[in-house]
């Protein structure tokens, strides 16, 4: 699995928040990845829905509480990466 990576939706965001997109994809791609480094070496068999959680649980941990609060990424993204987790571990 090659390593998850948060791109922000320009279209999404204010001028202020665009102006900050390069360093806020890099500490949110940063926390994903600290999230499934640690999620990936404590996989016990979970299935893919509670991994999935755990993901977006680990990766809020790792960010500021206002950044936390405001990120709302698109889970579909996260499942994948959950399913790459399980899928490692059962192969």
């Amino acid at each position: 699995m090659s390593e998850p990576h948060v791109t922000l939706d320009p279209r999404g965001l204010d001028p202020v928040q665009r102006k900050l997109r390069g360093p806020l994809e890099e500490q949110l791609t940063s926390a994903l990845q600290a999230a499934t480094d640690r999620v990936r070496a404590d996989y016990a068999g979970e299935p893919v829905e509670q991994v999935c959680q755990r993901l977006l649980e680990e990766t809020r941990s790792g960010l500021h509480p206002d950044i936390a609060a405001g990120f709302n990424p698109d889970m579909d993204e996260f499942c994948r990466v959950a399913v790459a987790i399980v899928r490692r571990e059962a192969g």
